[in-house]
């Protein structure tokens, strides 16, 4: 495995244990379809949050959550329309707020890794 995909896993699974910890129920992780993927599907109370981790060693390029560009975005929005109407027969609330979360790590953060949920990010 390479050492970007190492760090990118490990990030996930902080993000979905911070969430976890912050009362969101993770419905599903690391979701494929052939346009793509959606890194973490969460609900929280009647919110239904399409999750996009990023995860960096340090700061020196910037922020991970940066990295979510208006394109990368965009492809997020598309990803989530494809998993409700493959999920649209799994027993979730019909009238749920959609939402699209960002949870920015940093590895190699001062005193730990530091996790950081942006809540409606884009």
């Amino acid at each position: 495995m390479r050492s970007k995909d190492v760090v990118g896993r490990y990030g996930e699974d902080l993000a979905a244990r911070y969430l976890g910890e912050a009362g969101l129920a993770v419905l599903d992780r690391n979701w494929r379809c052939p346009d793509g993927e959606l890194d973490i599907v969460a609900l929280e109370g009647a919110v239904l949050a399409f999750v996009e981790v990023k995860t960096r060693s340090t700061l020196g390029y910037g922020d991970p959550a940066e990295a979510v560009h208006a394109v990368k975005a965009a492809r997020i929005h598309r990803l989530a329309l494809r998993w409700l109407d493959e999920h649209r027969e799994c027993g979730l609330p019909r009238h749920l707020q959609l939402r699209f979360d960002v949870v920015s790590v940093v590895r190699l953060a001062p005193g730990g890794p530091a996790v950081r949920h942006l809540r409606a990010a884009f």
